[in-house]
């Protein structure tokens, strides 16, 4: 992988991204970034090569960053790799081997399998199931979505199954309003698992493109939790066998490691396979995409950097380490 300058006038891999998105993107990880880059800058004072000293403090950097311990012994290690191979490699070239690394190490969890907004892998209706704890921007990231998939010309079904919280379902009942979406909806205290049938089937019989079930957002009990879950998952299965097809975790990026112990739940309770990082804009800790990524082997599809209904990205590792080592 080859990474180029944005500034340059050679034709590079970063010089084919959306314009106004990377600027939002390197707003939105302007705190990360900036804590990254100045602890990096500060260990390389005096140095004219990347040495073990410098990497000991590397590994104290990125793990401060909430990239996690395991996460960061693998980045290092594969660049001590690198420094070995190449035999001299100086800090100007440091920016080029992370991104290079953090980037494959990103790769390694891709999904081809997950829908896009323009293309639902043949699935219709593609049915998504978001998990997550209260407060880290669940329902908004569905209505956010919502409205990106209706804006590349999909029909979208909601089903309000977060039946705990009276909040959650009116939330999704005004996200459906504002987008024009339709929502299935049972009210407060009713069987979430009924609802997502619901949901789904009504996405089934009137052939809409895609179906998005909230769901309860407790963690008081795992085990509550976990046969909840896998019921609703369950009568999904008896409308479309294969659903949902998606099942995506939505955790606070700002709360740093309580999002790896969210993720640890989640991942026990049910089978996810895709990630979305909210609030990204407000916090220094945006190495958990990376460590959350890596240790629970599941890719990041979405990242939050803002409030407006645009700024849930569809992510791009790419552009990503490109906005922190840039």
């Amino acid at each position: 992988m080859h990474y180029k300058n944005l500034n340059t006038n050679k034709v590079g891999i970063f010089d084919f991204f959306n314009k106004d998105k990377k600027e939002k993107l390197d707003q939105g990880l302007q705190k990360t970034k900036s804590g990254l880059l100045d602890k990096i800058g500060k260990a390389l004072i005096g140095k004219s090569a990347v040495d073990d000293d410098f990497l000991d403090k590397l590994e104290e950097i990125l793990v401060s960053s909430d990239v996690g311990i395991e996460t960061t012994l693998k980045i290092i290690d594969r660049l001590k790799q690198r420094v070995a191979k190449d035999k001299y490699v100086n800090s100007a070239e440091l920016n080029t081997l992370l991104k290079d690394e953090i980037a494959a190490l990103l790769k390694e969890n891709d999904n081809p399998y997950l829908a896009t907004f323009t293309n639902l892998q043949g699935k219709k209706p593609y049915v998504i199931m978001v998990v997550g704890v209260n407060g880290v921007g669940k329902t908004t990231t569905i209505g956010k979505l919502a409205h990106q998939y209706k804006s590349a010309g999909k029909s979208v079904v909601l089903g309000a199954g977060d039946t705990f919280r009276a909040a959650a379902v009116s939330q999704l009942k005004v996200w459906g309003e504002r987008n024009g979406v339709h929502v299935v909806e049972h009210g407060m205290n009713t069987d979430p698992a009924a609802v997502a049938f619901d949901a789904v089937k009504y996405a089934h019989d009137h052939a809409q493109d895609v179906v998005i079930i909230d769901t309860a957002g407790r963690l008081h009990n795992k085990v509550n939790l976990m046969n909840e879950l896998s019921k609703i998952k369950r009568v999904m299965s008896k409308v479309i066998p294969e659903a949902p097809h998606e099942i995506l975790l939505v955790l606070d990026a700002s709360t740093g490691q309580n999002a790896f112990e969210q993720a640890r739940h989640f991942t026990a309770a049910t089978e996810v396979n895709a990630l979305a990082l909210t609030k990204l804009d407000g916090t220094a800790k945006g190495g958990v995409v990376i460590g959350i990524a890596d240790q629970f082997k599941v890719p990041v599809k979405y990242i939050g950097v803002g409030e407006g209904i645009e700024d849930l990205q569809l992510f791009d590792k790419y552009e990503f380490v490109d906005s922190l080592f840039n």
